[in-house]
């Protein structure tokens, strides 16, 4: 059982184990010595988000790397995407992001990405928990010019704006759409409205206004209901939410109305699909995407597959088995033609060039999907035992689906970031299916609350 690393990296209360500067700098030496695979001098790209505690775990990080003899390459706030493409752009040995993502500020986390720009594999992260329990490198300490060095990377915004704009053909631009960009005072505050405006568009900006405990509080991908307010009130044609570290987007129509996320996948896979541009014909969801968006793409001869939840495992299905596109209803979408990890900007791209070339808004294009009633309950929980050994719960479960009689489906998981334990119901009919997660959820309630 591996005792640092969740989902998606490590992540905790800041100054609270497992995020303390000690367990960080144990966490950069580690990494230093995994990612030395060349000759000559290493390098490894911190980037972070705009949160208090990031100043501390820096310093630490860049100590602990910087102890192995590997140089150290600091960007500042920066989106997570931003970090795997300079990771590549820079010729790095590694990249690390110092995020909690859409958590509230006084949480922080670290996830690494190798050289190419992918998120680390399972065994990987635990090989690097085994370095850091074993005591297996304390013995290594260079010394003299050895030391590694640390570097301010000066254009990293500049780099990674270009790199966004390309995602899209040069004849295309956004002149004529009004935008409200939400940068939930986290780290593409600076890099997302440049892009927008570089872009053509006319865009306001909220929660770009970072203090260092402001990020994603009642603002960002988490709290939709400001930009709501701001799409009304500006007459604009399209509301985009990032989270604290740019990987994700919600979007917000023209009539202020949330998007939900399986209705873009399914706008934009069929796009692609009809540019034939949709690898194998396939697009990755996961356990969590609505029955609707599986039955939207069987109607035109796409299929649905289907990875346990989390951005990492949806990357891990689409390279596995050669596909370029995929996400989940939270907003992470993967467009592997452009990047390597989820990212927020491009995917907000990819949305205004679909209503560019279509000439539709986004309401209108989210009607290619029709989703099936599906409540969503999170029950808090003090532990996460394994659900098969509390037969309570699994009585629950199948009492559940009894009800739903084929016509539905329940499922229950622990999430990889909170001490939470999420329960959905998909199913013809809403009373039915809130009715059965209800009861779920208060034998949950009973025995792990």
């Amino acid at each position: 059982m591996r005792k640092l690393f969740g989902t998606d990296g490590v992540r905790g209360v800041a100054n609270l184990e497992p995020m303390t500067c000690e367990t960080a700098m144990q966490l950069g030496r580690a990494a230093a010595h995994l990612f030395m695979r060349r000759a000559g001098r290493h390098q490894i790209v911190i980037g972070k988000d705009t949160r208090l505690s990031g100043y501390m775990l820096e310093s630490a990080l860049t100590s602990g790397i910087c102890s192995m003899g590997v140089d150290v390459l600091l960007v500042g706030p920066m989106p997570t995407p931003a970090i795997a493409f300079l990771t590549r752009s820079l010729r790095a040995d590694a990249g690390v992001v110092i995020s909690a993502s859409h958590n509230p500020y006084q949480d922080n986390g670290i996830k690494f990405f190798s050289s190419d720009g992918f998120k680390l594999p399972d065994e990987l992260e635990a090989r690097m928990e085994e370095l850091i329990v074993s005591n297996e490198i304390s013995h290594l300490r260079p010394t003299a010019e050895a030391v590694g060095k640390a570097f301010r990377i000066d254009d990293a915004e500049g780099r990674y704006i270009e790199f966004v704009k390309r995602s899209l053909p040069r004849d295309l631009d956004f002149q004529g759409i009004k935008i409200v960009v939400d940068c939930a005072n986290g780290a593409a505050y600076k890099v997302a409205p440049t892009v927008l405006r570089e872009l053509g568009a006319t865009v306001e900006v909220i929660a770009n206004k970072p203090d260092g405990t402001n990020i994603n509080a009642g603002c960002g991908a988490v709290y939709p209901q400001l930009l709501q307010e701001a799409v009304c009130r500006h007459r604009a044609d399209i509301g985009i939410a990032l989270d604290g570290d740019a990987d994700r987007a919600i979007f917000v129509c023209e009539r202020g109305q949330v998007v939900d996320g399986d209705h873009v996948m399914a706008a934009l896979a069929l796009d692609l699909d009809a540019r034939g541009q949709l690898a194998k014909r396939t697009v990755v969801g996961t356990v969590m995407s609505n029955f609707g968006l599986e039955l939207t793409m069987a109607k035109v001869g796409i299929t649905l597959v289907r990875a346990p939840v989390g951005d990492r495992y949806i990357l891990e299905r689409m390279l596995a088995d050669g596909y370029n596109f995929g996400g989940e209803q939270s907003g992470h979408f993967i467009f592997l033609d452009h990047n390597t990890t989820g990212d927020g900007l491009i995917s907000a791209l990819q949305v205004l060039s679909l209503m560019k070339r279509t000439g539709q808004p986004l309401s209108e294009l989210a009607k290619v999907m029709t989703a099936v009633p599906q409540v969503l309950l999170n029950v808090q929980v003090k532990e996460k035992p394994d659900l098969a050994g509390i037969p309570a719960i699994q009585r629950a479960i199948e009492a559940g689906e009894a009800k739903l009689n084929g016509a539905g489906r329940v499922l229950v998981r622990y999430s990889g970031t909170e001490s939470v334990l999420r329960i959905m119901v998909e199913g013809e009919h809403d009373s039915l299916i809130r009715e059965v997660a209800d009861q779920l959820a208060a034998v949950v309630q009973a025995h792990l609350g």
